[in-house]
């Protein structure tokens, strides 16, 4: 698998959005004055062009996918190296014992 340019990630986030906002029926002006920012900065987010994380937060917000941040590192319910701290200690196995038969 080959390994994505920087560059070409920010083209296809941008690309999901720009496909997000027309989905909700909206052009980019509606868009930059909803989030407070240009309509300059809606299009170079769009285009992969150098946006701020700022700009798509804002963009984001107005398109009501917050939540995609909470998919990019999602916290684990369950930490492996806790477990072993918590966990009793392991006992060893004894050798079974001798009956004496008399």
């Amino acid at each position: 698998m080959r390994i994505r340019t920087p560059d070409e990630i920010a083209a296809d986030i941008g690309q999901k959005v720009k496909t997000l906002r027309v989905h909700k029926n909206l052009d980019q002006a509606t868009v930059a004055a909803r989030a407070g920012i240009s309509v300059r900065s809606v299009r170079n987010l769009e285009n992969g062009d150098g946006s701020s994380l700022h700009t798509l937060i804002l963009v984001l917000r107005v398109l009501g996918r917050e939540t995609w941040f909470d998919t990019i590192a999602p916290v684990p319910t369950i930490n492996p190296i806790m477990m072993t701290r918590k966990a009793a200690p392991r006992q060893r196995a004894s050798k079974p014992k001798s009956q004496d038969f008399d």
